[in-house]
């Protein structure tokens, strides 16, 4: 059968290509080598959850600068990992990252199975197996959003996604080898970042183009299919700037919930509150910011006063205050208020 040759043939043709093409990051071993430390190995994979590699770089060499072991990151003051984690966005990561590390410092490292691994807080099915295959070897199917492309065209699957998922996890099963399965989670993400792309993939220098149904058919940019997306509903709410030249008005948002954990301006009415200014007023509109979040777009009226006599939040002293440590959406509203 094609899907029996496709299998025997893909992992062979794939890793020798890695061996030449791989890309170098920070976080990864060369190909061939012993893997590297699982520390970084999963650091890295929590930061490029919905992040683009490019994006990740400065992040992950700045994290590692200043927590280079996982016992580092486990002493940090979460509070200053929120700041360092600023821009990377859904920060409910970087909570459960400070929970992970104090977990696995506390058990003496981090466990070298799927199923140990995905016991700790902020580590989920994919990450697990990439962790288990990348960090410690371990024969693990990878499926990320490149591996569900490659397999996509691949084997030609015609089922829109996200129906698709779970046939195409079980033949991206069938092509993960025993030996070398971390080069190959990561020739295969490597794949499907710089070739088999979304748009005009470039089929002619595949090393597995000879296998390809897609491209034998002719269908490799139309894979994979996808459902239609429904419309993001808007959200709108309020945010109060309060500042004067000395020092300005921010509040720590429950760790629980969009933004959690972060420091951000008061808001109200986007989030489910229902508060009422921090100070009295007058205040003075602003203008108003956009932000797409995952499952919504949200429009934040902006509102300005000089610092008064709050009575909640936090006195922020504007030296020495960078606000690259906000959330992004914080970062818009501070610069249509200043």
């Amino acid at each position: 059968m094609r899907e029996t040759a496709v299998s025997q043939q893909a992992a062979p043709r794939l890793l020798e290509w890695y061996d030449r093409l791989a890309r170098v990051l920070p976080w990864r071993a060369p190909p061939g080598t012993p893997p590297m430390d699982p520390y970084r190995v999963w650091l890295s994979e929590i930061m490029l959850q919905q992040t683009t590699v490019a994006a990740v770089k400065s992040y992950f060499q700045r994290f590692t600068a200043l927590w280079p072991t996982v016992q580092a990151l486990a002493a940090a003051d979460e509070a200053q990992v929120m700041a360092e984690w600023a821009g990377l966005g859904y920060y409910a990561r970087a909570r459960n990252l400070v929970a992970c590390a104090r977990r696995v410092a506390a058990a003496g490292g981090f466990p070298d199975r799927r199923e140990g691994l995905a016991a700790l807080p902020g580590i989920g099915p994919y990450t697990s197996a990439a962790i288990a295959a990348i960090a410690f070897d371990r024969p693990e199917t990878v499926v990320d959003g490149n591996v569900e492309r490659v397999v996509s065209r691949l084997f030609a699957v015609q089922t829109p996604l996200p129906a698709a998922r779970r046939e195409l996890t079980e033949l991206a099963s069938t092509l993960t080898p025993q030996t070398r399965p971390g080069d190959f989670a990561q020739a295969m993400m490597d794949l499907g970042a710089t070739i088999c792309t979304p748009r005009n993939p470039a089929c002619a220098i595949c090393p597995l183009m000879e296998l390809c149904a897609a491209r034998a058919q002719g269908i490799a940019p139309e894979l994979p299919r996808r459902a239609p997306k429904a419309a993001k509903p808007l959200r709108t709410g309020t945010a109060w700037v309060a500042l004067d030249d000395r020092a300005l008005l921010l509040e720590r948002r429950p760790a629980r919930g969009l933004l959690g954990g972060t420091l951000a301006f008061p808001t109200t009415g986007w989030d489910g509150t229902d508060l009422a200014p921090p100070q009295d007023g007058p205040w003075e509109a602003a203008g108003e910011v956009r932000h797409v979040f995952t499952h919504f777009e949200l429009r934040l009226s902006v509102l300005r006063a000089p610092l008064a006599n709050p009575v909640r939040g936090e006195v922020v002293p504007r030296d020495g205050f960078d606000p690259n440590t906000l959330p992004g959406l914080m970062r818009k509203v501070w610069a249509l208020a200043t």
